[in-house]
């Protein structure tokens, strides 16, 4: 199964940048599925996601880490700490930038924090190429050189992509893959993340649940998965999985929100993600989900636990 590891890479990569910066949508090009949840609205991964591309010379596993953002809350502390862990234990480390922004107090506090992790290669990666002319995505590559300068590191690499349009995606799994060190495979071949199939299944509830809502939700909606069990009775060639899931909000109000008038929301959304869970597990699914209110759960110790923070 593995390759000699002399001609062999594997190693660890993991793309930061602020939220909305395009680094879910990024893992999913480069993985070739559906492995971290993609929304318009920023702040909306948790969970260290990891895909896994799989090459012949190559095992290059994404690391997929929240957003860093000046926390508010109890959550956002804990996942700025998440963030930093991470950065210090991977191989290479890929900032995203998106082409349309100028570069803002954000990325220059980020860029910050990496100039200070001295020995891990930095790749600045150009997001969102799609969405701007040349004139304007020369002046963000000389914007982005000059940030390196500015905080004392060279960038391994500055590689302009659109994951959208698939634009040299292929390109960045190449560079990516040069900064890895020797060595044998680090898992089998055809895993393409190793998040349990609960955590992927709840993200994938919370992608949904997120579509087209207003701006309140995105920080106050977790998601739990109760149980995953196939159906008892039911024949071989036709199985049928049962999985109960709560949606969880913080307040009173913000459960209409999601259900809708008259359950429609909810429905839409049980439908919506069954679809993407059917994909991912590869089986027929009956969704059960139901919509509960945890008081202010990003300030509670004892509540983020439970949801698995």
């Amino acid at each position: 199964m593995n390759a000699p590891s002399s001609s062999y890479r594997s190693g660890f990569a993991c793309f930061v940048g602020r939220p909305n910066a395009g680094k879910s949508t990024l893992t999913n090009a480069l993985v070739g599925t559906k492995v971290a949840i993609t929304s318009d609205r920023p702040q909306t991964t948790r969970h260290t996601v990891r895909g896994i591309v799989h090459r012949p010379d190559a095992q290059l596993v994404l690391v997929d880490t929240p957003g860093l953002h000046k926390p508010r809350t109890l959550l956002g502390e804990r996942l700025n700490d998440l963030v930093r862990t991470t950065w210090a234990e991977v191989d290479v480390i890929g900032f995203c930038l998106p082409a349309d922004q100028k570069i803002g107090p954000g990325d220059k506090f980020i860029a910050k924090e990496i100039a200070g992790i001295k020995k891990t290669p930095k790749v600045a990666i150009v997001t969102k190429t799609d969405l701007v002319d040349s004139k304007r995505l020369a002046e963000q590559l000389i914007a982005i050189q000059q940030l390196g300068v500015e905080l004392g590191f060279e960038w391994a690499e500055i590689i302009p992509v659109s994951a959208v349009g698939d634009k040299q995606v292929e390109l960045v799994a190449d560079l990516l893959t040069k900064l890895l060190p020797e060595g044998d495979q680090l898992y089998p071949e055809g895993d393409l993340t190793d998040e349990p199939e609960q955590i992927m299944v709840a993200e994938l509830i919370r992608e949904a649940a997120l579509e087209g809502v207003r701006d309140e939700l995105p920080h106050s909606l977790a998601v739990v998965v109760e149980e995953m069990l196939p159906r008892e009775g039911r024949p071989a060639d036709r199985p049928l999985l049962d999985i109960h899931a709560n949606v969880y909000i913080e307040r009173q109000s913000q459960k209409a929100i999601v259900i809708g008038a008259k359950g429609s929301r909810l429905k839409h959304v049980g439908t919506t993600a069954r679809k993407h869970i059917e994909a991912l597990l590869g089986t027929p699914v009956y969704l059960d989900l139901h919509v509960k209110v945890a008081k202010d759960w990003q300030r509670d110790p004892k509540q983020l636990r439970k949801l698995g923070f």
